[in-house]
C-alpha cells in the first residue's frame, strides 16, 4: 500500500510546517484494473455495469485507531453488484471524492478478481489495511 505524492505532501505539510490540512470527512474506496502510481495516475477505474466508489465516513468507527503503524477498516466495504463485467481488478485505491479528486493511497490486491455481472466486490472487515511502515 502507498500514499501518493499529494498525501505525502499534505501530511509532511502539517507534521512539520504546521500547514493546515482539511481532512475528508467521507473517504471513496475504488477499485483498478491497472496499477496506480505514486504521482496518482494510471488508476484505471471500471466504467459503467453499475460501478461506483464506496462512501465511506472518515471517523473512528469505520477507521479504529491505528496500532504499529498501521490500520484498518473495521466494517465491510461492499461495492455494488456488477451489471456486466468490469474487467479484471487489481488494484483499490482511497479517493477524496466520490468521482475525480485526488487519489490518497492504492495498494494491489492480494489477489486480482475478474468482476462479471451479479458479483458484489467487498473488502471484508479488517482486510483493507493501510502501512506507514
Amino acid at each position: 500500500m502507498g500514499f501518493t505524492y499529494y498525501l505525502d505532501n499534505k501530511l509532511l505539510d502539517l507534521v512539520f510546517s504546521n500547514t493546515s490540512y482539511t481532512v475528508p470527512s467521507t473517504l471513496y474506496i475504488g477499485l483498478s484494473t491497472t496499477a496506480p502510481t505514486q504521482a496518482g495516475g494510471n488508476f484505471k477505474e471500471p466504467s459503467g455495469n453499475g460501478y461506483a466508489r464506496v462512501a465511506v465516513t472518515n471517523n473512528s468507527t469505520n477507521w479504529p485507531a491505528a496500532s504499529n503503524g498501521a490500520k484498518s477498516n473495521a466494517n465491510a466495504i461492499t461495492f455494488p453488484q456488477a451489471t456486466g463485467s468490469w474487467g479484471t481488478v487489481t488494484h483499490f485505491g482511497i479517493f477524496d471524492a466520490a468521482t475525480s479528486g485526488n487519489l490518497l493511497a492504492w495498494g494491489a490486491l492480494s489477489q486480482s478478481k475478474a468482476i462479471s455481472a451479479m458479483d458484489t466486490p467487498y473488502f471484508a472487515a479488517g482486510s483493507l489495511t493501510l502501512n506507514l511502515s
